[in-house]
């Protein structure tokens, strides 16, 4: 169940009770005349199946709340009710399997800025992806793919590209072209000094049959690897299961294969630089591909089973 709260104008609260009231999956309805004061207003609020919140969204949004009044959206963990079973048994549909657009576009969103805690994770991955290659250690290569931020801004082009929203791809597409080339750069300086220091022998990097030599052994199993990981993370951003994105991040060579790169490219291995870079590549563009195509056939679906799925998503700039 989600908990929905509107703020809206006083000459459409009847308006917005109506929507609700006709809702099969909305239950718990209160409202609260004038309670809102910034902006002012009343207040309505409801507990929705999720499988009917895109439906009342769209809804909504035609009423221009969002512009006028205030529309916020949360995820109940518990709910002990008669009537939030009997709403979640009336409203048509799955919740797994139901995509609430305006909240997908809103959490892509957010993960897809440039900003100091996102470029912080990334060059902190990029630097456990760099201890791994130079102590050969598959493990820390996992740990730097969790650590990985990655898959918000590349989940965002996807989002971008099936729904028009040309801002999202720009500000994500930004985020991906800034955010690993400056992370290589700080790791490409940290095993400089290592190197200087005497922290790993160059020699052993050199050497053959290392564990971590997949990371920039790029194949067509690279793609398909990347392809199944997008798809996976899609679905898990689309249905919820947001504990599936662990499985995302650590079956991708996205992070590993840049730390790779920038040590290769200071050891002066050029051929494995390039080819980690070519990996990195690969796996950049499968994930977006393969996610993208997979909210492509969930927008499809919703679009001709639900009436609210033809609306402000694809409208909204």
């Amino acid at each position: 169940m989600l908990h929905l709260r509107i703020v809206c104008p006083p000459e459409r609260t009847e308006a917005v009770l109506g929507v609700l009231r006709a809702t099969a999956g909305a239950t718990h309805l209160v409202l609260l005349p004038g309670a809102g004061l910034d902006p002012a207003g009343d207040v309505v609020e409801a507990d929705v199946a999720r499988e009917a919140a895109d439906d009342v969204l769209a809804q909504l949004c035609a009423m221009q709340l969002d512009h006028d009044g205030a529309i916020t959206l949360e995820t109940i963990d518990t709910s002990l009710s008669d009537a939030a079973d009997r709403a979640e048994a009336d409203a048509p549909g799955d919740g797994a399997d139901a995509v609430v657009w305006e909240e997908l576009i809103a959490r892509t969103g957010e993960e897809s800025r440039l900003t100091t805690t996102f470029q912080s994770f990334m060059a902190l991955a990029c630097l456990l992806a760099a201890v791994g290659v130079v102590t050969d250690s598959p493990v820390t290569i996992v740990g730097a793919m969790v650590v990985g931020p990655e898959f918000g801004p590349l989940a965002a082009i996807a989002v971008g590209l099936v729904l028009r929203r040309w801002d999202l791809v720009r500000r994500a597409a930004f985020a991906i072209a800034v955010g690993f080339p400056l992370a290589m750069l700080v790791t490409a300086g940290a095993a400089a000094l290592g190197e200087t220091g005497g922290l790993f022998d160059r020699e052993v990097f050199n050497g053959t049959q290392h564990q971590v030599d997949f990371v920039y052994q790029v194949g067509p199993f690279s793609l398909i690897v990347a392809l199944l990981a997008g798809a996976a993370g899609m679905l898990a951003l689309t249905s919820a299961k947001s504990a599936a994105l662990v499985g995302v991040f650590i079956s991708v060579t996205t992070v590993p294969a840049a730390g790779y790169a920038a040590v290769a490219a200071v050891l002066g291995d050029w051929g494995k630089a390039l080819e980690s870079s070519a990996q990195l590549a690969v796996n950049l563009a499968g994930i977006v591909v393969a996610a993208a195509l997979v909210l492509w056939l969930r927008y499809r679906r919703n679009r001709f089973s639900s009436p609210g799925a033809n609306g402000r998503p694809l409208a909204a700039g």
